[in-house]
């Protein structure tokens, strides 16, 4: 197979962020917003036990962000660095350790009871620890930040290289709910051209053992966009999922960002490649819902009869989760408070990484009581966060909570962008939500940046890539 030709796709395309016509399907992934380009470093940020006592503490998601890989793919634009040595994991976790502690000390300040209702440990891949080290890292979870992993709803990233039996062993005991396994192609060739070396045996064998383990949801990540990539080609790996029946399937179309190690390729025409990812989507997606999966979202598809991992015990708590209380802990992962999200340095080049890893593990441990990387939110910011969280999701933008909550219509907030989705057939109005249609959910990563507010976009064009 020959090697990936690709273009890079821009950052903050003008169509997308006027609510004019967007250009491409393919502008940007909104998994958060704002995205960590648009933080900026405060130089004396405040307080965390100031910033945590105004929010409610019983609702709380904790994500630790493991920043170490056996590899790195060709797409990979992650805060992650490769092979790094015993010592380097050892006193990151004891640096994560020191972190924890202040985080809990800022949170006991407000004087009520803590709970933590989701977790997730991503990365980077968190499986790189050593299994006595991810035992460390759920005891710091636990005895330091006080996150019941067992009661939690608790998702880890894995990889079919690190999941190995001795750390899916850790995992199960430690209870955790969702594993979610990178496998992006079944067949060789193709995780090849993606700049993912693996055997498709070491795939199996990896599924075999997360089956075995028995976890509440097991969860496969496949890409689409891959050079030569076929409906023929993705059929087989679409299959060689199915065959494990797992209860989610994600399907990301493939991204060429800059200084990742496909972002030197380029593509004949831009338009090749979306017609070719545009179909491949398609096809997947029609299969997997012939297959009895239910899409819910762009990339996620849930076999039907599957409860979400982030379901929790009562909707106000479920839409404060989204809207703040995550609690971030270690280099990379960001904290969400009402008024201000925050994290550490954040960069993607190699060299850049690793130094700011090393800058994380030497920090002194008064520093960590303040924000330092951040973003303020302020209403219009908020209704935006508001509107990505659900409008991108296939439940939709629920018209008269929106009008409850901010005291305005969404057809005179965001008047612009509400015209183009009609004008596209992209949007219609669903059991009192605003609600993408099949065509709109194919476009939602072009959908989403229409939302971004000027602040954001400026901030994000100014950002200089490391």
């Amino acid at each position: 197979m020959t090697q990936p030709v690709l273009l890079p796709t821009p950052t903050v395309p003008h169509a997308a962020l006027t609510g004019s016509e967007p250009e491409t399907p393919y502008e940007q992934y909104v998994y958060a917003y704002p995205h960590q380009k648009a933080y900026r470093l405060l130089e004396n940020g405040p307080l965390l036990s100031e910033l945590w006592s105004r929010e409610r503490l019983d609702a709380l998601s904790l994500y630790v962000h493991i920043p170490f890989c056996e590899m790195r793919c060709g797409f990979c634009n992650l805060f992650t660095r490769t092979g790094a040595p015993e010592e380097v994991t050892r006193d990151f976790l004891g640096t994560l350790e020191r972190q924890a502690s202040v985080i809990r000390e800022a949170l006991e300040a407000k004087g009520e009871p803590i709970r933590f209702r989701l977790a997730a440990f991503g990365g980077g891949t968190p499986t790189y620890l050593t299994a006595d080290e991810l035992t460390r890292l759920c005891d710091i979870s636990e005895h330091i930040m006080g996150a019941d992993l067992k009661a939690a709803s608790w998702s880890v990233e894995t990889s079919p290289a690190t999941a190995t039996a001795d750390r899916i062993a850790v995992l199960a005991q430690r209870g955790a709910t969702r594993l979610s396994i990178g496998v992006q192609s079944f067949i060789d060739e193709e995780a090849r051209a993606a700049v993912r070396p693996q055997k498709r045996e070491e795939v199996e064998a990896a599924l075999a053992r997360l089956k075995e383990a028995d976890f509440p949801i097991l969860n496969i990540d496949l890409i689409y966009g891959i050079d030569g990539q076929t409906e023929r080609t993705f059929k087989v790996s679409l299959d060689a999922a199915l065959a494990w029946q797992p209860e989610e399937i994600y399907l990301y179309p493939l991204y060429v960002r800059p200084l990742t190690g496909l972002s030197s390729r380029h593509a004949k025409t831009l338009q090749e490649w979306n017609d070719q990812r545009l179909r491949l989507y398609r096809y997947g997606r029609d299969h997997l819902l012939s297959a009895g999966y239910e899409q819910t979202s762009m990339r996620v598809f849930r076999r039907i009869g599957t409860r979400a991992v982030e379901d929790t015990d009562g909707s106000s708590i479920s839409e404060y989760n989204q809207q703040a209380g995550m609690v971030g802990l270690g280099v990379g992962a960001r904290s969400f408070t009402t008024d201000l999200h925050y994290t550490t340095d954040y960069a993607v080049a190699v060299p850049e990484v690793r130094r700011i890893i090393d800058d994380y593990i030497a920090t002194p441990t008064d520093q960590f009581r303040r924000a330092q990387w951040a973003f303020s939110m302020d209403a219009g910011e908020r209704r935006r966060m508001y509107i990505l969280q659900h409008l991108l999701e296939s439940t939709g933008l629920p018209i008269a909570d929106y009008e409850q909550r901010f005291a305005t219509r969404f057809e005179d907030d965001f008047g612009p962008q509400l015209g183009t989705l009609l004008e596209r057939n992209w949007l219609r109005e669903k059991d009192g939500a605003l609600a993408l249609t099949l065509e709109g959910m194919a476009w939602a990563d072009a959908i989403g940046p229409m939302f971004f507010s000027d602040r954001v976009r400026t901030n994000m064009s100014t950002y200089q890539d490391r």
